[in-house]
């Protein structure tokens, strides 16, 4: 929940969704510390680790409005900064001679600050999301920000051509690993400005909280649910990332069909393949990892350990499923 401030700003509510166990509260800790510092945080990561969520947790811990900013291939300075938009006119009638009639225009542009020199002067926390989306030379302007406190914008526009940062203006950025596509490599020069804390999938404890607070499943099932996304996720780390938005998924279905992880059956198996499965592969490797997925099932839901997928051909898995409804 949020409420606006000003146009393009929030005041951020606590999220009833969110969870901190003790391995969100240590990155929770530590990273309000630096904020407090003043010293930006930047939240990096694979996508699905919280990132996003965190970001904005930080900045309700900040108590103060919020600017979203969110990373673009497109951005330029002027899409952080501001720009002239428009026209500003005016117009004098002189009718001081009653035969007379004097009339001057005066056309100009119009100035329109955009989201960073907003939150500089008006001293937001300002979250920007995927920032390495955006290009390097389009978050220059950040440099002189985050190192003296400055924002440089164009001299007709401000006098002498800066502002000085409000003391409570505050950063947080977030990032997938330069790896991922669509992302830019961040220069070191903007690095050097901020503190990393470097985010990995949550673990096993957290995951099962985050599924029940999320879905209103049973602790049960969260924990089955949790546990086949976890195995999917160390049998395909090298084809997909899984993120907890998989388990999420799966829950809410579950939680809407009024479903329990009672027993195998193919609808079930069918929710667990679409939630986990990227849409990115092709239909063979989607068969093969539909595969792993029931014969995740199966284990999550036996008593005793059963063998490695590779050691059934399909139509067995499929038989070990139906025997189980």
């Amino acid at each position: 929940m949020s409420k606006e401030y000003l146009p393009g700003s929030v005041f951020v509510s606590p999220s009833e969704a969110f969870v901190e166990t003790p391995s969100i509260k240590k990155v929770m800790d530590r990273a309000i510390s630096y904020l407090k510092a003043n010293i930006p945080v930047h939240l990096t990561g694979p996508t699905g680790t919280g990132k996003s969520t965190l970001a904005m947790h930080l900045a309700y811990k900040l108590k103060q409005p919020v600017m979203l900013l969110f990373g673009d291939e497109e951005f330029g300075t002027s899409d952080l900064v501001g720009d002239k938009m428009g026209y500003r006119k005016s117009k004098l009638v002189d009718n001081f001679i009653h035969s007379v009639m004097k009339t001057e225009e005066d056309v100009s542009h119009r100035w329109v600050d955009n989201r960073l020199t907003t939150a500089c002067k008006e001293g937001f926390t300002l979250i920007y999301d995927e920032f390495n989306r955006s290009r390097p030379e389009a978050n220059n302007a950040l440099l002189s920000v985050l190192e003296e406190g400055i924002l440089t914008i164009p001299p007709s526009e401000e006098e002498g051509g800066y502002i000085k940062v409000h003391p409570n203006f505050r950063i947080i950025f977030t990032s997938n690993p330069y790896e991922y596509s669509g992302v830019h490599k961040t220069q070191d020069a903007l690095l050097d400005r901020m503190v990393s804390i470097h985010l990995d999938y949550f673990d096993e404890m957290t995951e099962r909280a985050i599924v029940e607070t999320r879905t209103g499943v049973t602790a049960e099932d969260a924990m089955k649910i949790v546990g086949i996304l976890r195995d999917f996720r160390l049998m395909t780390s090298s084809t997909q990332a899984i993120s907890i938005r998989a388990g999420i998924i799966i829950g809410k279905i579950l939680k809407q069909r009024n479903m329990r992880i009672e027993r195998a059956n193919l609808l079930l198996a069918d929710i667990c393949a679409d939630a986990l499965i990227s849409g990115r592969h092709t239909s063979d490797a989607r068969e093969k990892m539909r595969r792993v997925v029931i014969e995740l099932i199966h284990k999550h839901l036996q008593d005793e350990p059963v063998a490695h997928l590779a050691d059934y051909d399909e139509q067995e898995t499929e038989h070990r499923l139906e025997a189980l409804i």
